[in-house]
């Protein structure tokens, strides 16, 4: 379903979200070290909303670099898991990048900005 709502890019990068890439997690992580990562991040996500709750702002920051940690440790930020040069086209508008054809080809049904 995750393909559906959110298509990948032929070369497995990107997610496509309400019309902008989003780099997807580096597919060589071993999958046990992957598994802890993701429940890293969904616990760094937690303590941040407990902290916005609270309004505790060094909370809040604290939590912030937990989730920015698990992301970079995912390959979903900082430099590319790539290796062919590629440059990272994260947070872009699909249709401004190499991607906008095959996006277009998928047709209006698939993950439209409007959404």
């Amino acid at each position: 379903m995750t393909a559906m709502r959110h298509p990948v890019t032929p070369d497995g990068r990107y997610l496509v979200v309400r019309g902008r890439l989003w780099r997807r997690t580096n597919p060589e992580l071993d999958p046990d070290r992957r598994d802890e990562l993701v429940r890293e991040l969904m616990a760094a996500r937690r303590r941040k909303q407990a902290a916005m709750r609270r309004e505790d702002v060094a909370a809040r920051e604290a939590a912030r670099a937990r989730v920015d940690a698990a992301k970079r440790a995912l390959g979903e930020r900082g430099p590319v898991w790539w290796t062919d040069g590629a440059p990272d086209l994260t947070g872009r508008a699909v249709g401004n990048t190499p991607y906008a054809g095959w996006f277009a080809a998928l047709g209006e049904h698939h993950d439209s900005p409007d959404e």
